[in-house]
C-alpha cells in the first residue's frame, strides 16, 4: 500500500485494486494551506473541526465515515474508535482513531487524539504496522505525550503528522520536538511511503513525508 501526506493530519491511503481512503481533509482557508484536489471513494473525518472536516474537498467519495463502528468496504476493513474518554471524563472534544486493514497492513491514524490510552485501550487494537501521529500539541497529542502513545503502540513505523507547517494559521509545535523527544537526529523527508506485509520492519522506524500540498 501507499500512504501520501497532504499537510496536517490529512493523507490518501490507496492500494492496487483497492479503494482510496483520505483521512481528515481540512478547509484550506481556515488551515492557510493551499486547496486539496484529492479523489477518493472513503473519506474519514476524526472530528468535527474546519482543519479535519472539510468532506466537500475531496470529489468522488461514496462513503464519508464520521463516527464509531466497523466498515468494510472495497476489501478494506475499517474500524472507527471513540477516543479523549466520556462525560465528565471527556479531555477533549470528540474524536475518532482510524484503524484501516488493507490486505493485512494495518495503519492507524490517531486523529485529533488528545490524552494517552490505557493499557487495555491500546491492546483492544491489535497489532498495529504503521501509525499515523499527532505530535505538535494545538489540540492533539505533544511531542511527549506522542512518544508515550508510540511506546504503548509499539507500531512498525510511526509518521508525524499535524505540526507547524510554513504558512499555516494553527498554531502548532514545530516538527524538530518531536524528533528530539525520540531521539532522532537527521530525517530524509520522503515522498510516499509504501509497505507491504513482506516490507515491515523489525525495529521502529520514524518515517517524515513530504507535503504533497505544499505551497508553489
Amino acid at each position: 500500500m501507499e500512504i501520501t501526506w497532504y499537510g496536517h493530519s490529512c493523507f490518501r491511503l490507496t492500494q492496487r485494486r483497492m479503494i482510496a481512503v483520505v483521512t481528515d481533509p481540512y478547509d484550506a482557508a481556515a488551515v492557510g494551506l493551499p486547496p486539496l484536489k484529492l479523489r477518493a471513494d472513503v473519506v474519514t473525518v476524526s472530528h468535527d473541526a474546519p482543519g479535519h472536516n472539510a468532506v466537500k474537498a475531496v470529489k468522488g467519495a461514496r462513503h464519508v465515515l464520521t463516527g464509531p463502528g466497523e466498515y468494510e468496504i472495497g476489501g478494506v476493513f475499517i474500524t472507527a474508535i471513540p477516543t479523549n474518554g466520556k462525560g465528565k471524563k471527556r479531555t477533549g472534544p470528540r474524536n475518532n482513531l482510524f484503524l484501516f486493514d488493507f490486505d493485512g497492513v494495518t495503519v492507524a491514524h490517531l486523529g485529533n487524539m488528545q490524552r494517552v490510552p490505557t493499557q487495555s485501550e491500546i491492546e483492544a487494537l491489535g497489532t498495529v504496522h504503521v501509525a499515523l501521529v499527532p505530535v505538535g500539541g494545538g489540540g492533539g497529542l505533544n511531542a511527549g505525550q506522542a512518544a508515550e502513545v508510540i511506546s504503548l503502540l509499539e507500531p512498525s513505523i510511526v509518521v508525524p503528522m499535524h505540526y507547524r507547517l510554513p504558512g499555516a494559521k494553527v498554531n502548532l509545535a514545530p516538527l524538530s520536538r518531536f524528533l528530539k523527544e525520540m531521539g532522532v537526529e537527521k530525517t530524509t523527508p520522503q515522498e510516499t511511503l509504501k509497505v507491504t506485509a513482506s516490507s515491515i520492519p523489525q525495529e521502529l522506524q520514524i518515517v517524515v513525508l513530504e507535503n504533497a500540498n505544499k505551497p508553489a
